[in-house]
C-alpha cells in the first residue's frame, strides 16, 4: 500500500499530477516541468520533502557511532551545523548520502533519502549495537523546502528570526507562522533557499501560509520532475541513480566528503586501498549539443568505442540542451572530451563539461562563517 505525505489533498485540491515513488504518492507536477523549473529558478518554488527519512540518533556514545557511520568528519559539527556526508558499506560502497544535523551534545538527526529510510534505518540500529537510541521519526516529521531567489523575501513575512544572520548549512530552531519548526538554510536545487522540519500535523498549515505569502513572489508549488532538474543542473547526485552501493565516494568524483585521517570508520580500508591503487571509473557531467535529451542506461562512447553509461539525464529548461551525468573510465574523464551519446540506435555528440552546469546562487555567508 502506497503511503501519503501529511500534505496528500493539498495536491489533490490543487490539481497535481500524482505517481509512486519510492513508497509513496507523490506530485509529478502541478503545471509542467519546465514552469515549474523556471519558477524556482527565477522566483520561488515550494517542494513537499515530506517522503524523506528522519532519523534520530542520542544517547552514549552517540558520536562515536556516527563517525563510524560517515565517510566525513563530524569534528566540527556543533549544535546549529548541518553536514553533507555519505555513508558506505565496508566494500567502500554507497550505501545512502544523507545530511546530519548537530542537534545537541549528544544528538544528532539524519535526513535521508526516501528510498532507503528502511534500510538505512535497519543498519544504523545494527552498527548501535543498542549502545545509542536510533529512532525513525519519519511518520512523525514532515519537510518542506522553500527555494529560489525570492525565499528569503517569503520567509521572512512569517517569522521574526533574522534570516541574514543564517548562513549556508546552518538550522536554528525558530517559530514560522506560529508552528515550532528546524529550520535550516539548504535545499536540493542550487538556489539560496530553506528546508522547513515540523511536526506532521502542522505541514498543512504552514504549507498553506507559505503558498498565500508567496503568492505576490511568483512562488509556485513544484513536483518531482522540476526537482529532479533542478538537482541535474546542479550536478547534485541522486542515489538509485548515480550513486548506490556499488559505486563508492572516490568514483562519484565526492572526494572531498571522504576524510581518511579522522580516525576508523565503515569502508574506510576498501577506500584506502582504492585511493591507493586508483578508481576504474569516474562519474562526469556533459552537455548535448542537441535539445535531445539523455536518459539513464544510455552508452557512451568515444569514436567507436564504448567508454561508459549514461546514469541521469533529462532536457536542461535553463541550457535549452540535454545534460547527463554518468560513468566513463578515468582516462576520458577530463571537459571538453568530445564524446557520443547512443540514443534509439543513433549516435548523437556531446562534450564532457565541468560540473556544476550552472553556477550555484547559494547564498554562502552573510556573516564570518569560521571554525571556533
Amino acid at each position: 500500500m502506497l503511503k501519503i505525505t501529511a500534505l496528500h489533498q493539498i495536491h489533490l485540491n490543487l490539481g497535481a499530477e500524482m505517481i509512486q515513488f519510492a513508497g509513496w504518492q507523490m506530485p509529478l507536477q502541478y503545471t509542467s516541468i519546465p514552469e515549474e523549473h523556471r519558477s524556482a529558478r527565477e522566483s520561488a518554488g515550494l517542494f513537499d520533502l515530506c517522503h524523506m527519512g528522519e532519523i534520530r540518533l542520542r544517547g552514549k556514545g552517540v558520536f562515536q557511532l556516527a563517525q563510524q557511520l560517515i565517510t566525513n568528519d563530524l569534528a566540527h559539527l556543533k549544535p546549529g551545523r548541518v553536514l553533507y556526508s555519505p555513508m558506505c558499506n565496508s566494500q567502500g560502497g554507497i550505501i545512502d548520502d544523507l545530511l546530519v544535523y548537530g542537534t545537541g551534545q549528544e544528538e544528532f538527526l539524519l535526513v535521508v533519502n526516501a528510498t532507503n529510510t528502511e534500510k538505512d534505518y535497519a543498519w544504523i540500529e545494527k552498527q548501535s549495537r543498542g549502545e545509542a537510541k536510533v529512532e525513525n521519526l519519519t511518520d512523525e516529521r514532515s519537510l518542506i523546502a522553500l527555494q529560489g531567489p525570492k525565499a528569503e523575501q517569503i520567509l521572512t513575512e512569517l517569522t521574526d528570526v533574522s534570516l541574514s544572520q543564517l548562513v549556508y548549512y546552518r538550522f536554528i530552531q525558530a517559530k514560522v507562522k506560529g508552528v515550532n519548526t528546524l529550520l535550516s538554510r539548504t535545499g536540493y536545487t542550487g538556489e539560496d533557499g530553506f528546508e522547513l522540519c515540523l511536526a506532521s500535523q502542522e505541514a498543512p498549515k504552514l504549507w498553506n501560509a507559505l503558498l498565500q505569502t508567496g503568492k505576490p513572489y511568483g512562488l509556485k508549488p513544484i513536483g518531482l520532475g522540476a526537482r529532479d532538474t533542478l538537482r541535474l543542473e546542479m550536478g547534485y547526485r541522486l542515489h538509485g541513480n548515480d550513486i548506490d552501493e556499488t559505486t563508492s565516494p572516490f568514483e562519484a568524483a565526492l572526494d572531498w566528503t571522504v576524510k581518511l585521517n579522522k580516525g576508523d570508520f565503515i569502508g574506510r580500508e576498501a577506500l584506502e586501498k582504492q585511493k591507493k591503487e586508483g578508481i576504474r571509473r569516474k562519474l562526469i557531467g556533459f552537455q548535448m549539443e542537441s535539445r535531445i535529451a539523455p536518459r539513464k542506461g544510455y552508452s557512451l562512447s568515444l569514436q567507436g568505442p564504448r567508454i561508459g553509461e549514461v546514469t541521469s539525464g533529462s532536457f536542461s529548461p535553463t541550457l535549452r540542451k540535454g545534460i547527463g551525468l554518468g560513468y566513463v573510465t578515468p582516462q576520458y574523464a577530463y571537459p571538453n572530451t568530445s564524446i557520443s551519446v547512443a540514443i534509439r540506435g543513433e549516435n548523437y555528440p556531446a562534450k564532457i563539461v565541468p560540473l556544476p552546469f550552472l553556477a550555484s546562487r547559494i547564498k554562502r555567508i552573510s556573516r564570518p562563517c569560521t571554525e571556533k
